[in-house]
């Protein structure tokens, strides 16, 4: 019996890797999944640490995707290896601090090492790529770019998309059959629904760039604002943690407050509170801040006002305030809760 045919999925837990994986699957092709881990995946942090309105379950969506599938799913941590592509992404940033089209590329040639160089024995690689649904990386021009750049070239299969472009060598060899894929374009959803349906699953991620935190504006404006208060485009896993938790409040260029929004996220802070100086109401319910940086006596007892902003007591005269630092020594502060004018706007990364 001749070997079978191996294909390598990059599954990002979205709708499309779920629906390109099972279209080759469909074919009688042995697929499996690899997933990188970044630092900066939405999936497994913030959705587990706070409290989400709605149903939506919480879970990591690409171990749910393989599960759904009935496939392997290696997930690869790339968190030192991704700095190189955030800090100098050739091909330049999207709307944000997101370099998708250096990131895809990356990926590519990643999961081509690690499905062929490794001797893992794959044949091809398959991604949930649509012409027309991403403007920086999903365009008819960078297809090809994608392609050449991460050394894929034409082993690099998408599934929902091929019949929009130029055959590929599983198509020519027959391992797929180039009528049984599709040609999706353009943004919008309803075609791969309809094709969900049709395979019998009712439920998935939902799309939008939300598998990652650099297409966030807000989180892209927190971590410019970590790389100006260091002085230099650099960051530990930490770092970019953090930024995914709390109101992020800068009172002046030489520190910052992480203040907790809700239980979920108060609960994290304390696992860091060590690193940092740390306040808490004590007269009051109220949230958990770290200041990041190095205060001064002034600068803490302006947080503590800010923290008793927060807290249960903002409408009160005064709320006392603990505030611990990481040598250990703790003090407590009466004071006066700002009035929610009093925090200016800038103050808030």
């Amino acid at each position: 019996m001749s070997n079978p045919i191996k294909a390598v999925a990059l599954i990002s837990g979205g709708l499309d890797s779920m629906l390109a994986a099972k279209v080759v699957m469909e074919q009688g092709v042995h697929v499996e999944g690899v997933n990188f881990f970044t630092g900066f995946c939405v999936e497994g942090h913030t959705h587990a640490i706070r409290k989400r309105k709605g149903r939506a379950p919480k879970r990591n969506n690409a171990l749910w995707v393989a599960e759904q599938l009935g496939i392997k799913l290696h997930i690869i941590d790339v968190i030192e290896e991704y700095k190189r592509i955030l800090l100098n992404p050739e091909h330049g940033y999207g709307q944000h601090l997101n370099p998708c089209l250096d990131c895809k590329i990356f990926m590519v040639k990643k999961a081509l090492a690690w499905g062929f160089m490794q001797d893992n024995g794959f044949d091809f690689i398959v991604t949930g790529e649509v012409i027309g649904q991403r403007p920086k990386s999903q365009r008819k021009d960078t297809m090809p770019l994608i392609a050449k750049e991460s050394g894929a070239e034409d082993r690099l299969l998408r599934p929902l998309c091929a019949r929009n472009l130029p055959p590929t060598l599983p198509e020519r060899e027959g391992w797929v059959d180039r009528n049984a894929l599709h040609g999706f374009q353009g943004r919008n959803r309803k075609p791969q629904i309809e094709l969900a349906l049709r395979f019998g699953f009712n439920e998935w991620a939902q799309p939008a760039g939300g598998c990652c935190f650099l297409t966030d504006a807000q989180y892209s404006r927190k971590l410019a604002d970590l790389w100006d208060a260091q002085g230099h485009k650099d960051y530990a896993l930490d770092d970019i943690m953090l930024l995914k938790v709390g109101r992020h409040i800068r009172p002046a260029p030489h520190f910052k407050l992480i203040v907790g929004r809700e239980k979920g996220e108060n609960h994290y802070l304390e696992g860091y509170r060590r690193q940092f100086t740390a306040l808490k109401p004590v007269s009051h319910e109220g949230p958990l801040c770290l200041i990041d940086g190095a205060p001064s006596s002034a600068d803490i007892s302006l947080a503590a006002r800010v923290v008793a902003r927060y807290s249960q007591g903002r409408n009160a005269a005064s709320v006392t305030v603990a505030a611990e630092q990481t040598d250990g020594r703790r003090q407590e502060l009466q004071v006066a809760p700002f009035a929610p004018t009093e925090i200016p706007t800038a103050w808030h990364v």
